[in-house]
């Protein structure tokens, strides 16, 4: 589960409590794509906790419930460098929080890392989305409720086809000007 990659990730920054994380993925996380409540996390830590990648200490608050504080324990510093070092696959969806999530935390690691995960996603973006554009729509359709207009509706579907390429396109763009930064910041 990508959300278990999320925590060891935070939790390679710092220690942190559930609460916190929460707030760090409302803050710095929020464009990673992911929209989880606290139960959740709660849920994640315990799984986490039980597998042996975390532990936690019981931190005393006055006037306030105790706070569990996580730390990553070695078992979890190699579950998140093995995913970090895994092959990289491209979602066919622009944008997927996986990749978002591989770039963030994966290529904190290490740039080489960086570089592979935003080249093969250049290269997976390259060939697929530069075929949009020429994507068919239809002619026609064969309207099943008298209110829907089939020459509106072929043009609304056409400026949310166009909107979606613009969208890939940019992205192709942050792709490329990523991978040239990384690349020129390797040393020689």
């Amino acid at each position: 589960m990508q959300l278990d990659y999320m925590i060891l990730g935070v939790l390679a920054l710092g220690r942190c409590s559930g609460y916190d994380l929460r707030r760090w993925m409302e803050g710095p996380g929020r464009y990673l794509g992911y929209g989880v409540q606290l139960p959740q996390i709660y849920r994640r830590l315990a799984k986490l906790a039980e597998r042996g990648w975390i532990e936690f200490e019981v931190d005393p608050r006055d006037g306030r419930p105790d706070a569990k504080v996580y730390t990553m324990t070695e078992a979890g510093r190699q579950a998140l460098l093995e995913w970090a070092r895994s092959p990289y696959e491209p979602s066919p969806r622009p944008m997927d929080p996986d990749f978002k999530l591989r770039f963030l935390f994966a290529g904190s690691l290490d740039r080489e890392i960086a570089i592979e995960i935003v080249r093969t996603e250049l290269e997976y973006r390259r060939k697929h989305d530069a075929q949009s554009p020429l994507a068919p729509i239809p002619d026609s359709y064969d309207p099943q409720l008298p209110e829907l207009d089939p020459q509106w509706a072929r043009e609304i579907q056409t400026m949310t086809h166009e909107q979606g390429y613009a969208y890939a396109s940019g992205f192709i763009v942050w792709l490329e000007l990523t991978l040239a930064r990384l690349e020129a910041g390797r040393p020689r």
